[in-house]
């Protein structure tokens, strides 16, 4: 652990000592859109940007824990705020930018906020109009949308909206002597996930919390000032925000943030990244690339590559003492893969930039085979286990201790335990104070000796953590968003137009549904359509399954982005206890209706081509 940093109380301090111990080292990289090149910035001179931004914001004078809405991309920008406002003694609430407004007016209201942070004049346009109150709100500030007068929204007339450069004039230098006095005991964000209610919770993780989880993942991976990591994951998932963005800058790490996340690829090979923090989807999407390209390649190729793979998955489960099949001498599989990953495996580590020392995946589980695939090939591939509530990181797999069946070992200073229902059961420092508002549901989250429920269960093998499966019947999607079912299918029963709605997504890109039509109101919508009366024959018709799409997508719209279906299937015949679809207390078996749409729900992910799989994957990672 880097001298002086298990001193440090709170994420401003770690800033301050940041800049103090390398001020002319790299800090971030971003694409500036103007001039068409990469533009770097030192820690320095993100010091320098960072107290403007305090300036103006002390201006304010906000009250101590006063909370600060934040709507950006991935960027310096939003740097300059979290920072700025953490220096203060003010609450960071991260939110998704590409999230629907009334989810994110939700927010804006739930958390009290006194301050929005948005990238245009739109983004506020659009949440204004959804009618939410937000009675505390008294400013919103557009970054990206150059000067302008500022000026009330008609939609809420008691908040300014005013540009970031009148903004940042409007400050004045802030003198050091009245910052306020921070604590690790205070608020250092809050988080909203969707948990499994329809609506999302606030996580309040303090500076202590996010604090000790750095310093464990410090002790357990070895990340330094040389390191450059690519960051795409959005900063309101805690995952990223703690492992992307505060560990390298307590290693002293530089963050390039990519230009989109359509063009990651791309700037992985310019970027050249040492660290790669992800989502399981992103490297899923790499490997059905990769089968695509070996299926038009000729058999030879086709040969290596598995010849390849065989021996580099052998060789990786030997230096990680795993059981393997077939044992060739050492020697001659070394032999081997000396010849073979020059021919293929370098070729694929160079899609990553080709000097990866680490990539991370968490959110999710990883497929055995993309595990396999990888680590055989070389990339130094590790999955870890979390949750927002724990700030985040509970337990990882490292290159040097690494069973890819397992989440790997607990973080120093994190325990855990198998409880009832096999429940893996956590604590330690990094665990929440509670959520937002809401003292029962924070005391449900705890079992009566103060250990977290995390709703999985698991298994200790080794002193490693296996998940086995989620106890609650939530959708955890590939992204590693989770969305409670029942909620959703609850809001979209609530339009007389559908029946019944079953709705599905775990481990997928997206969210998709089932629905039954009540036969008046298909009757009713085919007639709007001038479809043919008879009901199988306007089932099938496309301009039908998308008009009953948006329905489904209007009764939805107050769930977060990720949570809106993208596809729907209209099901031709009830579901009832006597086709065995419905328990006797009429509720879903969802086992049964995975069993009983099998086909549908391969074609239906199936049919969509690469590229719209990775628009899906895209949106549902940003959002």
């Amino acid at each position: 652990m880097a001298t002086g940093l298990e001193k440090i109380e709170t994420l401003g301090n770690l800033f301050d000592w940041r800049v103090r111990q390398t001020p002319e080292n790299e800090a971030y990289r971003h694409f500036n859109q103007e001039t068409g090149h990469w533009r770097s910035h030192s820690w320095e001179q993100i010091g320098e940007r960072i107290r403007s931004w305090s300036s103006a914001l002390a201006a304010l004078r906000l009250p101590f824990g006063a909370r600060i809405a934040v709507l950006l991309p991935n960027g310096v920008d939003a740097v300059c705020m979290d920072q700025a406002s953490l220096a203060l003694g003010l609450v960071p609430v991260p939110m998704h930018a590409l999230d629907n407004p009334a989810s994110i007016a939700y927010i804006i209201k739930d958390c009290d906020a006194a301050m929005l942070v948005v990238s245009t004049r739109a983004q506020w346009e659009g949440i204004a109009a959804i009618g939410e109150a937000m009675p505390l709100l008294k400013l919103v500030l557009v970054t990206e949308d150059g000067n302008f007068t500022a000026c009330h929204s008609p939609l809420h007339p008691q908040g300014l909206v005013i540009a970031l450069p009148a903004w940042l004039a409007g400050g004045s230098l802030l003198n050091n002597a009245f910052r306020p006095i921070v604590s690790a005991d205070d608020l250092a964000a809050i988080v909203y996930t969707s948990g499994t209610t329809g609506k999302p919770k606030g996580v309040m993780l303090t500076h202590g919390n996010v604090l000790s989880n750095i310093r464990a993942m410090m002790a357990t991976v070895t990340v330094s000032a040389s390191d450059v990591f690519l960051s795409f994951l959005p900063l309101s998932h805690t995952f990223e925000r703690t492992v992307g963005y505060y560990l390298p800058m307590a290693a002293g790490s530089c963050v390039a943030y990519t230009r989109s996340i359509a063009q990651i690829p791309d700037d992985l090979k310019i970027i050249r990244p040492t660290v790669l923090v992800s989502v399981p989807r992103i490297y899923e999407r790499s490997h059905v690339k990769l089968l695509e390209t070996l299926s038009a390649s000729s058999r030879m190729t086709q040969r290596l590559f598995t010849l390849t793979q065989t021996i580099g998955w052998r060789r990786f489960c030997r230096r990680q003492h795993l059981p393997t099949v077939g044992q060739p001498p050492r020697w001659l599989d070394a032999l081997l893969f000396s010849v073979l990953r020059p021919l293929v495996g370098n070729k694929v580590l160079a899609q990553f930039g080709g000097r990866l020392r680490i990539a991370v995946c968490g959110g999710a589980p990883l497929s055995q085979a993309v595990a396999e695939c990888f680590l055989g090939l070389g990339l130094p591939l590790v999955q870890g286990y979390g949750m927002t509530e724990t700030s985040p990181v509970v337990a990882c797999n490292t290159p040097t201790d690494n069973w890819p069946a397992t989440v790997g070992r607990p973080l120093a200073g994190v325990a855990v335990r198998i409880g009832e229902n096999q429940e893996l059961q956590v604590r330690g420092s990094s665990v929440m104070i509670g959520y937002w508002k809401r003292p029962e549901e924070s005391a449900k989250a705890m079992t009566e000796d103060g250990w977290l429920h995390t709703g999985d269960q698991a298994a200790m093998e080794g002193g490693r953590i296996r998940i086995i499966g989620r106890i609650k019947e939530i959708i955890v999607t590939s992204t590693g968003e989770k969305v409670s079912p029942a909620d959703l299918e609850l809001s979209i029963t609530a339009d007389p137009l559908f029946e019944q709605a079953f709705v599905i997504g775990d481990n997928r890109p997206f969210i998709a549904a089932f629905v039954v039509l009540n036969q008046a109101g298909l009757a009713e919508l085919s007639r709007q359509l001038q479809l043919d009366a008879n009901q199988s024959a306007a089932i099938n018709s496309p301009s039908l399954q998308d008009a009953v799409l948006r329905k489904v997508q209007q009764a939805s719209m107050h769930f977060p982005a990720y949570a809106v279906p993208r596809i729907v299937r209209i099901a031709t015949e009830p579901w009832t206890l006597q086709n065995g679809l419905m328990t006797p207390t009429l509720k879903l078996k969802r086992n049964a209706l995975l069993a009983h749409f099998h086909t549908d729900i391969e074609n239906l992910y199936g049919q969509r081509t690469s590229a719209q799989v990775m628009e899906d994957a895209v949106e549902s990672i940003v959002s």
